[in-house]
């Protein structure tokens, strides 16, 4: 399934984050605070539950999800979104829709790295995983 995102991630380098977040249109404070955060990300299986938990020392998010059914989550920056997660091709594609609105953030394991691509329009923002 998808047990090779399985165990803990530290993030090693972000490309425009900033950008992407502006897109989503959060505030310049909250934009700010996350472009300098290092998240950990963890990702852990309960039969065929996920649950992924993001740690930082500005703020910590956990979601918990069946890969294909969609789900009520809060964003770590207070978005009140559906989110769907299916597993297409080894990568993890999360689709979060609110006001009409869309954003893709598909999670990929390249090279022993856990590669995430935030989509937004046409903002492209890639954030680099080392395994921790």
């Amino acid at each position: 399934m998808c047990d090779q995102f399985l165990g803990t991630w530290k993030l090693v380098s972000s490309d425009k984050f900033d950008d992407y977040l502006k897109e989503l249109d959060v505030g310049f404070a909250t934009r700010k605070m996350a472009s300098v955060a290092k998240p950990n990300v963890t990702f852990i299986r309960n039969g065929d539950m996920i649950t992924m938990k993001t740690e930082s020392s500005l703020k910590n998010s956990e979601i918990s999800f069946k890969l294909g059914e969609e789900f009520d989550e809060t964003t770590a920056d207070g978005r009140k979104v559906k989110s769907t997660v299916t597993l297409d091709n080894g990568s993890l594609n999360q689709v979060q829709k609110w006001d009409g609105k869309e954003t893709t953030i598909k999670r990929r394991i390249e090279d022993g790295k856990l590669l995430v691509e935030c989509c937004m329009n046409d903002v492209v923002s890639t954030r680099v995983y080392e395994k921790a």
